[in-house]
């Protein structure tokens, strides 16, 4: 037999037709309360710890979004290059210097792609196009 007997349905099914019920009460009356009642209250020490590591943990949040706020690589050298290219996983910097960075502007000059416009770019602002 199931734990909802066949009394039990004969019972709602009495309660739909008007007639009077025999349920008891709930079983669970009262429960929000027990529940949502604090056990005890916080001494004083405590709640002041409490705060203390709140404002722990805010310092640090705020102090880790100050620290990484901004740019903070530095734009190439005189004579150099940095550029966003497409690669096989999705964007490569691509950096240069010297020789190396003449070499890069030459060969990429002509090109249309958008990793060529992006070296275009770069060797511009170096100056080295």
């Amino acid at each position: 037999m199931s734990k909802i007997g066949s009394s039990s349905l004969a019972t709602v099914s009495n309660r739909r037709a008007g007639r009077t019920s025999n349920l008891i009460g709930m079983p669970l009356e009262g429960h929000w309360q027990r529940v949502n009642t604090p056990l005890r209250r916080l001494s004083g020490r405590e709640r002041n710890i409490a705060i203390v590591a709140v404002a722990v943990t805010l310092a640090a949040v705020v102090v880790l979004v100050v620290a990484t706020v901004g740019k903070t690589r530095p734009e190439p050298g005189p004579g150099c290059i940095r550029a966003q290219i497409p690669h096989v996983m999705g964007a490569e910097t691509l950096d240069a210097c010297g020789a190396r960075a003449r070499q890069i502007c030459s060969a990429r000059a002509g090109d249309a792609d958008p990793g060529a416009i992006a070296v275009q770019e770069s060797c511009r602002q170096a100056g080295l196009l």
